[in-house]
This record gives C-alpha cells, structure tokens and sequence, in this order.
C-alpha cells in the first residue's frame, strides 16, 4: 500500500512542478482538476497512464509474490512404476483423485504456478498419453494426467536436503495382473544366484564425481559388468536389482535380492567424502555395534540418508515366541555375518590387484542396506568419486571391467570353497570334477598374481616359488604359470 501511495504523490508533485514551471510569474498556479480543463490536460493523461502503468505492475508483482512456484519437473521410469517429481519452491498442500472412462489422475495443488512447462518429459513407455494444467479457484493449480493404462498412486512430500529443496513427488504404480505365477518345482541342482545392487539412481544421484558426472552412472556400469561375467560362468546367475536410471529404496533392494532367493547380496558404491585427499576402495559387511572408523560411520549415515533423498521381510518369526525369535534370529546374524566377512575379504584382495585400498580388512558400518538377516551382504566401495585421480579412474570403461573382474574373482573363489549344499557348484566339488586348481594357468589380460593365487586359494609366496617369479611380480599375457599342489 505505501508503494502505491508513494506512485500517486510521485505523479501529482510532478504535476504540479510542471504547472508551476509553465504559469507566469504574478499569476496563480491552477490546482489538478483545473488541469482537466485546461491546456495541461495531456500532460495529466499521459503521467495518469504512468500511474496506472505502475498499479498493474505492482499488483502483478504483489500477486506473484503470494503464490508458490513448481521450478522443475522431472520423471523417472523403473519397472513398476512411473515416478513424477515436481521441485517447488516451498511446502505445499495438495490433493489428488483419480477419474475413469477415460483414465485420469488429477492432482491439485493449493497456492502453486507452474514456471515453465511439462512439454518437455519423456512420456514414452509410460501410462502417461498427456499431462495438462490450469488454474483452479484463481489461486491453485491443477494437473490432470491423461492415462494409458489402470495404475495406482502414492504421493508425498521431501523436505530439502543437501541435492534438491522441496519436492513433491507422485509415484503411479503398474497395475500387476491377478494371474498367480506357477510354482516351478527345482529339478536337480541349481545355480548360485548373486544379487548386484547398483547403488543409487533416478532422484538419487548419489555422489558428485570430480569433474563432473554422478556415482549412480558408475555404479550401473560397474554392476551390469559384473553381471555379464556372472552370466558366462557355468553355476552362477546375477539378478540385477536396478538395471536402469531409476531410484529404489533400501528396503526394497534386499526384498528384490530374498524374492530372488540370492546366495549373495553386493551393493556396489562409488562415494565420494568431505576431504578430496580420500583415496581407495573398500568393502564393508554389517556391524552390530558400531562403525569400525570414522569414514565408515560418515559413509553408512550418507548412504542411509538415501531415502530421504529418493523418497521412499526377511526371516519368518511371527509364529515363535519373543525369546525364540530373538534366539534364531541373532543365529542367523551371526552365521550371515560371519559368511559376509568371508567374502568381503577375497573381493577386498582382488581389488587390492588394481586399485589402492583405503583399508586392508573389510570394514563394518551400519549400512541399512546390508541388514538382511539370512542373505550374506557386502558393501563395495570401489574408490572414491571426490578423488581426483580416482574419478577419473572409475569413469573409465576399461577400469569399470577391471573392477568388475576383481569382484567377480572374489566371488568365485569364495563360492568354490564354500558352494551351497544343493547348487551345481557343490555337485561338482563332491564328485571331484570341480577343477579348481589346475596343473597350468594362462595369464589373461587384466590378471594379476594376488588374483589367481586367491582364484585357486594358494599364497603369493608359494605361487612364486613354483615359477621362480622375482619380487616385482611382473607378468605378461600368454605367459603359462605352473599351479602348486
């Protein structure tokens, strides 16, 4: 109010010098709404227009001002569903409702206008035909998503964080058919199944890589080469819990790795940390009482705080007793624990073959992700994105193979000496046609000592002592290495 009393005072003052200016000395000044009638009257319409100029802009930007804006829109597809995220510029009310015949969602928001638009999303393999808004009330903003398919819905708020501010967010979940899936009974031995958890995705991008680019990319890399060589090995098969840029929450990863019915469960990270100077690769199991160093404590508070920036069963014990449940389920940690930090220890030596440790044994931290009660779980730093020189590293295609092979060796050789009781790999240790140490081995491209000493679980040293190796452990591809007994 006081801007606008500020613009008429302006206006008439400068009327009235432009009167005083033009009347001859002696003779009174006419007052304002002399001007009407006078020679001065297209001076008055013309700073009136000026007034009235001003008003509008005022209202406009006092309107404005009142009303909160959505700045960004982003949408993410996974497998079931369809994610909408819209970035506002504070908290916001909203409502949503679904129409039929055709298939509608409508989403109102209270005190919101949209900045920019939605032409510009990716709408294909979507249930989304066509997005539309308007203004409802004068004061909200309403968006009506025109639906291809029957789809359910969720949505809620974020609360900022150290990516984005606000958010409101609208998941559309695939309407999953009725039809029960056929119990396939299991004829003979089976595969050993390994779940590889690309951390990250979608909203979720994880660390910011030096340089440029995200964790999420290289996490996904890293996992889809680990799963192709999973997938050539006789005895194994991956199950990839996210093969594409889309956000999954924590729970859910190791919910996707027990329907799945997986021997082992890798997440798979490339993080990054507040001092660039931090270097090396890691793996972490599970701890029960508390983080083994600092970096691990920081490490599993950021990777849990993931949640709150994507937004989002185990072991039967509803039947026992409080005491009994306690009892099998503590068993159950230990054994899993146990095993966890068995592999964890060969993917750790394999990786020491190509990358710099940032640890030599495996860590433990409280890492949401590893907390599944009857599948062995590892976590798998493979070095530090923040890092220079390690950035650089982890985005390149070939150094993403390596460390998928260092891996992929612990894994194997791990699995080798302690297969499952009813999975081909153990059939074929029992009958002893499992060759797990080979008279002769051939150097491939990419091998190192520590990884086929680990491969056929024999020591460095015995390993050069068999092939009067120096003590630069140098190799060279095609170069055939005599395997001690």
């Amino acid at each position: 109010m006081s801007q606008t009393t500020g613009i008429v005072r302006r206006v008439l003052a400068r009327l009235s010098l432009n009167k005083r200016a033009a009347t001859p000395a002696g003779k009174k000044a006419a007052s304002t709404n002399d001007l009407l009638f006078s020679g001065g009257r297209r001076r008055f319409v013309k700073q009136l227009g000026i007034l009235v100029v001003g008003l509008s802009t005022l209202k406009a930007r006092v309107t404005e001002a009142a009303y909160k804006l959505i700045n960004n829109v982003r949408l993410w597809r996974s497998p079931d569903k369809t994610r909408l995220v819209f970035d506002v510029s504070d908290a916001v009310e909203h409502n949503k409702f679904h129409l039929s015949n055709p298939g509608r969602l409508v989403i109102d928001v209270n005190g919101v206008r949209l900045s920019g638009s939605f032409s510009g999303l990716q709408l294909k393999d979507t249930p989304i035909e066509k997005i539309r808004h308007g203004t409802r009330n004068q004061s909200d903003l309403r968006i009506v998503l025109d639906l291809s398919a029957k789809v359910s819905s969720k949505s809620f708020l974020l609360k900022p964080n150290a990516t984005y501010g606000h958010r409101l967010v609208v998941d559309l979940f695939d309407e999953q058919g009725t039809k029960p899936k056929p119990v396939v009974k299991p004829t003979g031995h089976r595969d050993i199944v390994v779940a590889i958890d690309a951390g990250h995705g979608g909203e979720d991008p994880g660390a910011i890589a030096y340089g440029g680019g995200y964790e999420k990319q290289v996490t996904l890399a890293i996992a889809k080469e680990l799963a192709t060589l999973l997938s050539q090995e006789k005895g194994f098969r991956p199950v990839l819990v996210r093969t594409g840029d889309y956000y999954i929450d924590l729970r859910r990863r190791t919910r996707i790795a027990r329907d799945n019915k997986a021997d082992l469960f890798i997440s798979i990270h490339a993080d990054g940390f507040k001092d660039r100077r931090a270097k090396g690769a890691s793996v972490f199991a599970l701890s029960r009482r508390g983080a083994t160093s600092e970096t691990a404590r920081w490490l599993a508070q950021k990777e849990n705080a993931s949640d709150q920036i994507g937004g989002e069963g185990g072991i039967s014990l509803g039947d026992k007793d409080d005491v009994l449940a306690g009892v099998l389920l503590d068993l159950s940690m230990t054994s899993t624990l146990s095993s966890s930090l068995e592999v964890g220890n060969k993917v750790l030596a394999n990786m020491g073959g190509i990358n710099r440790l940032h640890k030599k044994q495996v860590e433990q931290a409280g890492f949401v992700v590893l907390k599944s009660p009857d599948i062995p779980s590892i976590l798998v730093e493979t070095g530090f994105i923040t890092n220079p020189e390690e950035a650089r590293k982890l985005k390149n295609r070939n150094h993403q193979k390596a460390m998928a092979k260092a891996i992929f060796n612990g894994v194997k050789s791990w699995f080798y000496q302690k297969p499952p009781p009813d999975t081909l790999i153990a059939k074929w240790k029992q009958d002893g046609t499992l060759n797990t140490r080979p008279s002769r081995y051939v150097i491939k491209p990419g091998d190192t000592l520590s990884e086929i000493a680990d491969q056929f679980d024999i020591s460095m040293n015995a390993l050069k002592r068999a092939n009067r190796l120096s003590s630069t452990n140098k190799i060279r591809v095609g170069q055939v290495l005599q395997i001690p007994d």
